[in-house]
């Protein structure tokens, strides 16, 4: 009888102990929080930008998740998706930014939108973004002038996380693009001027601009190195930046014809590009350890608008905008070269978020 008191004694502790294990995470997932999202930019005459969720389990496509999530469209051209703690901000160059919570994707606040001010709207054209001290940095290319420029570029700042009114301008080099936070510092991708423009954070002034080679496109953070890729009609760059001063302290040139901005990093140092020639696109796949492209014609075809890679199966993703009529297609490249499988998209499929 003891015994069996004692069996007692232990199962009731065994499940005691087992309710207040808190490494156990009993929380169901969000529909969203597993899967691939596909951002697909929109066409710009119907601003009919939003997002597709693949489960990667299932096969399974959800389009417009925003829309279905909020019950109005996201009208807007997406430009690109900026992750931050809980929340996806959702950049839109034509003149918004919308914050999301990243599992469900309902929308928690937003910046500019305001069609009312026309003649002094709070964005104009933001291309990415940035949270830095529970503040919003917001790249915006400015109006264009009579030649098509941008002399009014600048870097629009938000004082909550959570979005709001713009704050206050300030002037960058020309077309602010990708943002990245290093030390105290936000370091800008100025394309058009071929700059490098450091913001400091709390003054939130430009104290200085680094001249490089080539149109810069990204930030990449590489075997333990800074990078920032850039391009020229012939050739690609990957400048090593210092993370002191942040100045150039190695670049690796790569000879290849027609490269675009659309890059994804796959493993042992090595990275995927897309080229063009007229309407003959490719996948080439290039080594920024040896500085050599391995294969200019990993994979070919026409209307690649996008590119992304899966670390999990180590499959890279094409986009096809399809001309810009109606959905796209997304195709999945094995490392063969080989397509294994398509997945309907939305309008414009530009890139890709892996959550695994």
């Amino acid at each position: 009888m003891k015994n069996f008191r004692l069996l007692g004694y232990l199962f009731a502790l065994s499940l005691f102990i087992y309710s207040c294990d808190s490494s156990r995470d009993e929380r169901p997932l969000g529909e969203y929080e597993k899967g691939l999202l596909i951002i697909n930019e929109g066409n710009f005459s119907s601003r009919d930008g939003d997002i597709s969720h693949y489960n990667f389990n299932t096969g399974d496509v959800q389009q417009n998740i925003f829309e279905k999530v909020n019950s109005r469209p996201f009208a807007g051209i997406i430009q690109d998706i900026v992750e931050f703690e809980d929340y996806f901000y959702l950049v839109a160059n034509t003149g918004k930014v919308e914050i999301v919570d990243k599992i469900t994707f309902k929308s928690l606040g937003s910046v500019g939108g305001n069609t009312e001010d026309n003649e002094n709207p709070e964005l104009i054209q933001p291309r990415s973004a940035i949270v830095a001290d529970n503040k919003i940095y917001i790249a915006d290319h400015g109006p264009y002038d009579d030649s098509w420029a941008n002399p009014e570029s600048y870097i629009a700042i938000v004082n909550d996380k959570m979005g709001g009114d713009v704050v206050e301008k300030i002037e960058t080099s020309s077309r602010p693009e990708k943002l990245y936070r290093i030390n105290n510092d936000i370091l800008i991708a100025c394309t058009a001027a071929r700059k490098i423009d450091v913001l400091g954070i709390g003054d939130d002034a430009i104290s200085k601009s680094i001249e490089i080679p080539g149109t810069p496109a990204e930030f990449l953070e590489f075997d333990g190195k800074l990078l920032l890729f850039s391009r020229n009609s012939n050739t690609v760059f990957f400048h090593e930046i210092n993370k002191s001063d942040y100045s150039i302290s190695n670049t690796t040139e790569i000879s290849i014809a027609n490269p675009t901005s659309n890059i994804a990093l796959g493993e042992n140092g090595e990275a995927y590009i897309i080229t063009r020639d007229g309407s003959n696109n490719l996948v080439s796949k290039i080594s920024i350890s040896s500085g050599q492209v391995i294969n200019a014609n990993f994979f070919e075809g026409s209307r690649f608008y996008g590119i992304g890679y899966d670390k999990v199966d180590k499959y890279v993703y094409v986009a096809d905008n399809n001309g810009f009529q109606g959905s796209g297609t997304v195709m999945v490249i094995n490392q063969n070269g080989e397509e294994v499988k398509k997945i309907t998209s939305g309008a414009a499929p530009s890139g890709f978020i892996f959550r695994r």
